[in-house]
């Protein structure tokens, strides 16, 4: 597995981490807790460093999970969790109130087992507290070696800044792939410009960059892509277009959808390391297969040329959850 460092922080990681959402939140059936344990450190057999989860997964449960299958390798990866989207009872609450976050990162350490949490993102941006106050009690956190590295999610410029003058912040998280665009226009320079690695969730359209879903594709009443614009029949239907705009590049680079539209992540910057989410071994196994995919400066031209035809339909969240990002 190849290693990337995440902007001018100097933290390593795997080229491709693993997003640990669905293995028990937002994605229907709860699959098998043993087997997620297993998968997990099977990741890390095949040179994964990077695991993400949250607070708000679970709630809770995610973080026990991650932490129960890194305990035995745990100096072998690094650790990414968020605070601000979930209260101590587990209620829904975006709330980044200084006391909160010491007091919910305290809870983190706990269920994750460990002593120092590696990456603490803020999960969304609370406008109604001042985000240097965010940043100084994140701060705080980690002169007293309970957090290595701090992190926004959904951030937008401006914030990132404002943030990074009270506590470097180490990278920035945000949604970003071939069918999400928005962060070029101004987060990606301003990581540039500061030295802020970048940390693309959804990297695969929640699975429809993969192929593996069309028009047809039916989503277990507990799956949240039910409740998003971008998933109905007809969108799904019309955004089809990228899909195939990925396989005809994976046609010539004998690699699927998935592979493509992570090599194309790939290539954007040198500090970027996409999370990719499964529950399969097999997918997990494809996913890491793009890190060996190289695209010609000729196949990325091709890309731009023919995605930028391409309109996609639906938003990407309900009207609820995007008004919680700050891009």
């Amino acid at each position: 597995m190849h290693k990337r460092v995440l902007g001018a922080s100097g933290l390593e990681v795997s080229s491709l981490g693993l997003g640990c959402m669905g293995m028990n939140h937002h994605r229907g059936p709860v699959p098998d807790h043993d087997e997620m344990v297993s998968l997990i450190r099977k990741a890390v057999e095949l040179g994964v460093s990077l695991f993400d989860t949250a607070q708000v997964y679970g709630p809770f449960t995610n973080e026990a999970l991650v932490g129960e299958a890194l305990g035995p390798v745990r100096e072998q990866v690094v650790i990414a969790t968020k605070f601000g989207l979930v209260d101590l009872d587990g209620q829904p609450l975006l709330s980044s109130r200084p006391e909160l976050i010491r007091q919910t990162t305290e809870a983190s350490l706990a269920r994750l087992g460990v002593d120092t949490i590696d990456v603490l993102y803020q999960h969304r941006v609370d406008p109604t507290v001042p985000i240097e106050e965010v940043a100084g009690a994140v701060k705080e956190l980690i002169d007293d070696g309970k957090v290595k590295h701090f992190g926004l999610s959904e951030a937008g410029a401006t914030t990132i800044r404002r943030a990074h003058a009270v506590q470097p912040v180490t990278v920035v998280q945000s949604e970003y792939s071939l069918w999400w665009r928005r962060p070029e226009q101004a987060v990606l320079p301003t990581c540039d410009e500061l030295g802020i690695g970048f940390v693309p969730y959804s990297p695969l359209g929640r699975g429809f960059l993969t192929g593996a879903i069309d028009e047809h594709t039916t989503f277990d009443p507990a799956d949240n892509r039910t409740t998003i614009p971008r998933f109905t029949v007809e969108a799904r239907k019309t955004n089809q277009a990228v899909v195939d705009l990925l396989r005809t590049i994976g046609a010539r680079k004998d690699a699927t959808p998935a592979q493509i539209a992570l090599a194309w992540l790939l290539a954007q910057r040198s500090w970027i390391c996409p999370i990719p989410g499964t529950t399969k071994l097999r997918r997990l196994e494809e996913n890491l297969s793009a890190t060996e995919i190289e695209l010609t400066a000729h196949d990325l031209d091709e890309i731009e040329r023919a995605a930028s035809a391409i309109t996609i339909e639906g938003a990407r969240y309900s009207e609820a959850a995007e008004k919680m990002t700050n891009l």
